[in-house]
């Protein structure tokens, strides 16, 4: 017990709350929390905008940023006037300029540099992190170097590099807090836990919109089927993901990283009713869950606001409009990209970076009917299986290993496409 009264239980480089007398650090104390939301016009960008107007009183938005989509951009910095907006895209800078050039205090940048330097501000209490893969992961670098909160919903940044996001958390003694619903869950299980109690965690799985097909079913799938999520409203990236079950892959090394687990540890259970959120296992056999309505609002809010948790007026879950709640084990060997992913959290090293960049081109070319369904576990695999092995990669690996894994799947589509 510190010198606040504040009881805690650190579980690799995260931090478990037991009393509130630590709510210091998160800056909840009679003051807004000032948020720097990166990727504010994608999914959970406007949700946890969603969240700010719910809670006026609670937040003040400083920074907002977007890839491409500069019509949404411009008409939330003139709702939240932030004091900077970046647009990613340098060709799109002069639009984003133009149209918000009357507004004072308020600066307008573009590119990669100025996304680094967005979250450092000193304004900046909390960095929403919503960019999508691999384009999140230097701006949460510079966040964590610059001391800041950060609430993670760019899985893409643990899987990449979680080894040297846990140390730099650990130097700079800043804290992910996980947004993702199944991490979330998690999260919120473990509070008031001990580490060494844990002997396992289990991350629930819809199962996404091709649950019990075949492999002769899989060959022609569009991907108009595959972005008809049954249960969630997401972008296109993670719901081609959810469908190939490369998103609970990646939720099973970011897993490792939050959490401090092997990878024994992780469990995946398919779950169609997606209520029963993710579950923790503990040595005396009592399972803990966290249950809700599949919503990314409740885990966004819980981030931004923890440690409270604050009233909303999202739906809640009706036990009588869910009479039963079925699990199943997964099929790796038809859907073989969950068993790729397990197969680099073993490996370790750069092996999950190659993942990822292999994985955004094998989506990609998906997405644009370059390739099919059951070709993207293909050439993930290939391509993981000719990019050099780092086994202890630094920042500077990280980008290398990237780069080549990008360019060889883009090689091996191509000849796809012959």
């Amino acid at each position: 017990m510190d010198e606040e009264g504040t009881v805690f239980l650190r579980k690799g480089f995260f931090l478990i709350i037991l009393d509130l007398g630590f709510r210091k650090v998160f800056n909840v104390v009679n003051e807004k929390k000032r948020l720097a939301i990166l990727g504010s016009t994608g999914s959970i960008g406007t949700q946890a905008l969603e969240i700010v107007d719910a809670n006026p009183g609670m937040f003040s938005v400083e920074v907002l940023t977007a890839n491409n989509n500069t019509q949404l951009l411009i008409s939330q910095a003139l709702k939240y006037r932030p004091v900077m907006v970046v647009i990613a895209n340098e060709e799109k800078y002069h639009q984003v300029r133009d149209a918000l050039s009357g507004e004072e205090n308020m600066t307008v940048l573009a590119g990669d540099e100025a996304l680094m330097c967005c979250v450092q501000l000193p304004s900046v209490d909390m960095v929403v992190a919503a960019m999508v893969g691999y384009s999140g992961l230097l701006p949460v670098i510079s966040a964590i170097k610059a001391k800041k909160q950060v609430a993670l919903a760019n899985k893409e940044t643990l899987v990449v590099a979680g080894d040297l996001i846990t140390r730099l958390c650990a130097e700079n003694g800043v804290h992910l807090l996980p947004v993702d619903s199944e991490h979330s869950a998690i999260f919120q299980c473990l509070v008031g836990e001990k580490a060494s109690e844990v002997e396992k965690i289990i991350l629930t799985c819809s199962g996404g919109p091709f649950r019990g097909f075949t492999f002769d079913q899989l060959k022609n799938v569009t991907p108009g089927q595959a972005l008809a999520h049954p249960n969630w409203n997401m972008g296109n990236k993670i719901t081609i993901d959810s469908a190939t079950l490369m998103n609970k892959g990646f939720e099973v090394i970011e897993a490792k990283w939050l959490f401090n687990l092997n990878p024994d540890q992780i469990d995946v259970v398919i779950h169609p009713q997606s209520v029963v959120h993710s579950m923790v296992q503990f040595v005396d056999g009592s399972v803990k869950a966290q249950l809700g309505l599949p919503n990314m609002r409740l885990p966004i809010q819980y981030a931004l606001c923890f440690p409270d948790r604050v009233p909303s007026q999202f739906p809640k879950l009706n036990f009588s409009l869910y009479p039963e709640l079925n699990f199943y084990s997964p099929d790796t060997k038809i859907f073989r990209n969950l068993a790729l992913a397990y197969d680099a959290l073993e490996k370790g090293g750069n092996v999950a970076c190659i993942l990822n960049a292999a994985n955004e081109v094998a989506v990609s070319s998906f997405l644009n009917e370059q390739i099919g369904f059951l070709e993207m576990a293909e050439v993930i695999e290939q391509t993981m299986g000719t990019i050099s092995y780092v086994a202890h990669p630094e920042i500077g690996d990280y980008m290398e290993t990237d780069r080549e894994a990008r360019c060889k799947a883009v090689e091996i589509t191509e000849n796809y496409k012959k």
